[in-house]
């Protein structure tokens, strides 16, 4: 009799981790750019980037309800995210989102308040503007949707919300790539420029991927499908 019970699990497990791997980096990202985050909470200007420090000396306030309700959005981000939680915790998915949203409201708000005085001109400003309306409307949206007990509708927009919770986690990461480009003393003229791209790119395409992602039909398996029913349901 062949032995294929061990390349069978292999497999299996195999897919398995390659299935958790997304969510495992994205919790991972998460946390670090959260603990990164906290560090403002101790109102230390050293703490504070150069070109922004006078700002959020005199913003502290609203810089604070910013890094609160992102540091809660981003880290119970994954957990929303988790297909495996929401089936066995139904509560604590619940609980979890709650959270989430309270923190987007917060965070939202705060960040609204700083992208007025943001730096990099006028075109930064409408940038963060423009990223925590849409984190505020795509979250509200969810909101709306679970309480109509429309769960499809839900996810999507939670997938969104999360795509521009996201935008934490990119920012620094095109902040650390313009640093690597650019030197060790960039002038202050190309870091506004490249802070006034980032204010757009660290949110823009990562909504347009998770748009991208919740408009793609979702097929039926043919086992479970009958001769009548369609091959493809739309998801938006």
């Amino acid at each position: 009799m062949p032995f294929t019970q061990p390349p069978t699990l292999l497999r299996t497990g195999a897919r398995s981790l390659a299935r958790r791997s997304p969510l495992v980096l994205l919790a991972l990202l998460s946390v670090s750019v959260a603990a990164l985050a906290l560090g403002y909470l101790r109102l230390d200007p050293s703490t504070y980037f150069e070109p922004q420090r006078a700002t959020y000396l005199a913003h502290q306030g609203a810089l604070l309800t910013h890094v609160c309700g992102a540091v809660l959005a981003i880290l119970t981000m994954p957990v929303q995210l988790s297909a495996g939680i929401r089936r066995r915790w139904p509560r604590a998915h619940r609980l979890t989102g709650r959270v989430y949203v309270a923190g987007v409201a917060v965070g939202g708000a705060g960040g609204l308040v700083l992208s007025a005085v943001a730096h990099g001109g006028v075109v930064a400003r409408a940038g963060f503007a423009a990223l925590a309306v849409a984190w505020l409307g795509s979250t509200a949206l969810a909101v709306l949707a679970i309480r109509g007990r429309d769960i499809a509708t839900h996810r999507r927009w939670m997938l969104r919300s999360a795509a521009l919770t996201s935008a934490a986690i990119t920012l620094r990461l095109y902040l650390g790539l313009f640093g690597a480009i650019s030197g060790a003393e960039p002038t202050s003229e190309a870091f506004a420029t490249a802070y006034a791209a980032i204010a757009w790119l660290s949110w823009v395409p990562n909504l347009a991927l998770a748009w991208w992602w919740t408009s793609r039909p979702t097929r039926v398996p043919a086992r479970a499908a009958s001769p009548d029913s369609p091959v493809a349901v739309g998801r938006s």
